[in-house]
């Protein structure tokens, strides 16, 4: 009986130990994953703040020198012969 007892007890440590393993390899996944979620969102700030400059960059350079409108060409329309 003894013998019964000590390869459950075995057993239970086996599960333990697996257990542990299991759970300090989420708890690294989580952490990779949260790190890079939140470079990604640092990274998309960044590239948002720039687009934003650029874009209003150009609208003031827009309204300092305007491009001139082209003017439209008219077809003038001739009398068919017949």
């Amino acid at each position: 009986m003894a013998e019964g007892n000590q390869t459950i007890m075995e057993k239970a440590e086996a599960r333990f130990v697996d257990k542990q393993k299991k759970t300090a390899e989420k708890n690294k996944a989580t952490a990779e994953y949260m790190s890079e979620a939140r470079a990604r969102e640092i990274k998309t700030a960044r590239l948002r703040e720039l687009r934003l400059a650029k874009e209003e960059a150009d609208r003031i350079a827009e309204a300092l020198n305007p491009t001139p409108k082209k003017k439209r060409v008219t077809k003038k329309v001739t009398e068919a012969k017949t």
